[in-house]
């Protein structure tokens, strides 16, 4: 069954480029610590850490070899009860929507599920690693999310939380009370505001708009090459 994945989420938050004393924008860069010295993109190797101060060297092309084969299938290995999977496992949103000639099962398989209350566990590939993902099907749609691994998560203990203690009935009927008092019938997106992010753009909407603080800078060609590590982390990630 042909599907299309698409993000269920992005980002919105208002986002802020580091500048220098002139108003300069900056960039990140390679340097190695112990000579300062500036390097280029093809200078650069990954290691593991294995010791303080110890690496193993892992190269491109190792990297490469360990990589999944690459599919497009979303292989569903199994369906388990739809609350029987931990939220906490959950890590993104994705929906799923039909591609063509699809649309049957598609439906089929969303109505199924939506009824029986089961989700789908099941592995797939994308930019070079495969993940374990949960399938939902909320009424007629079909999203998934991708699931973190068991060693990823934290237990109570991990963190320090106490162990399960009695609790007096009587505190447990006043905190009853408390929260029936504060309940609502459904939840409200009204919560889900962004208030830091709205705020910061009408900072700036006002400053931009008294001439407080705004620089303009002229950008002038350079034959110096910079390295940008967010762009070489995605590289990174993409398997390039």
């Amino acid at each position: 069954m042909p599907v299309n994945l698409f993000p269920a989420t992005r980002s919105n938050r208002a986002s802020l480029r580091m500048l220098g004393p002139d108003g300069q924008p900056l960039a990140r860069k390679y340097y190695a610590e112990k000579t300062g010295k500036d390097l280029d993109a093809d200078e650069v190797v990954r290691g593991y850490a294995v010791d303080k101060n110890k690496y193993v060297v892992v190269t491109d092309e190792e990297l490469e070899r360990l990589q999944p084969e690459k599919t497009r299938d979303i292989d569903l290995k199994q369906f388990v009860p739809a609350d029987s999977i931990p939220p906490l496992y959950f890590e993104r949103g994705y929906f799923l929507t039909p591609a063509a000639g699809s649309q049957k099962a598609y439906k089929l398989l969303a109505e199924t599920m939506n009824k029986s209350d089961l989700a789908g566990v099941a592995t797939f590939v994308m930019r070079g690693k495969e993940y374990l993902v949960a399938i939902f099907s909320d009424n007629g749609i079909l999203r998934a999310e991708t699931m973190r691994f068991e060693d990823e998560l934290r237990s109570p203990s991990d963190v320090g939380l106490p162990k399960k203690k009695d609790v007096p009935k009587a505190a447990v009927t006043k905190f009853e009370k408390l929260i029936k008092n504060k309940s609502k019938k459904r939840f409200s997106t009204k919560e889900l505001a962004d208030k830091q992010t709205d705020d910061l753009l009408k900072l700036v909407k006002q400053k931009q708009k008294k001439r407080v603080n705004v620089v303009k800078v002229e950008t002038e060609d350079t034959n110096h090459k910079v390295i940008d590590l967010v762009q070489i982390l995605k590289k990174s990630l993409a398997g390039k």
